[in-house]
């Protein structure tokens, strides 16, 4: 995957502030793939070149200051953002109308789901803003949970894979799919907690 390469290869000369921007810039919909970026800040983890913990928590600032700053753009500057021109090239209309559809049909819950979702990410934590319907502190902590499922798998397994990529390179593909599994097991678990918590209150 020559992506992850030539990450690897900037990562590795300038760490973690690369590391940092580079998911920053991902924040704001550009064509980047977090996830690779996130495996190859733990392929140089795993090289030698950067800790690993180290590595997991610049992962977070990275993709949560960037998640926010399209959340905020969408809050304090609202549609009036849609008539720039790369926020027009990012949101066209049929992008815009399957974010509302998802909003309708899942209401907030859509932006813990948002995290898994490559591609509709950026535009829905920007639609998110723009609603006004969820405060800045609630979108943090459902952003923020998703985050810490992603983050740490994507890191980890760049730090494991580092010395064997035809290795990481498989994961690499069944990763979306791993983590979207957990997701549902925890949104299972979630709500057999809240059934069965129900009815004893009842």
């Amino acid at each position: 995957m020559d992506i992850l390469q030539s990450l690897i290869g900037i990562f590795t000369d300038y760490g973690y502030l690369a590391v940092f921007t580079v998911l920053l810039i991902c924040g704001f919909g550009v064509p980047i793939p977090e996830d690779v970026s996130l495996v190859a800040g733990g392929v140089i983890s795993g090289l030698g070149y950067a800790n690993v913990h180290t590595m997991f928590a610049v992962g977070m600032a990275g993709v949560l200051i960037g998640d926010s700053a399209m959340f905020l753009l969408g809050r304090y500057c609202g549609e009036n953002l849609l008539e720039h021109r790369y926020f027009k090239r990012m949101m066209t209309p049929e992008r815009y109308q399957a974010v509302q559809d998802k909003f309708e049909r899942y209401g907030n819950r859509v932006l813990f789901v948002a995290r898994f979702l490559p591609g509709l990410r950026a535009p829905i934590y920007l639609t998110a803003g723009m609603s006004r319907r969820i405060s800045y502190l609630r979108f943090l902590l459902l952003d923020g949970f998703a985050a810490l499922i992603s983050v740490p798998i994507w890191v980890y397994l760049g730090y494991y894979g580092a010395s064997n990529h035809q290795w990481l390179m498989t994961w690499l593909g069944r990763g979306q799919t791993a983590i979207l599994v957990l997701v549902g097991i925890i949104a299972l678990i979630v709500a057999v907690w809240y059934v069965r918590n129900r009815k004893q209150k009842n």
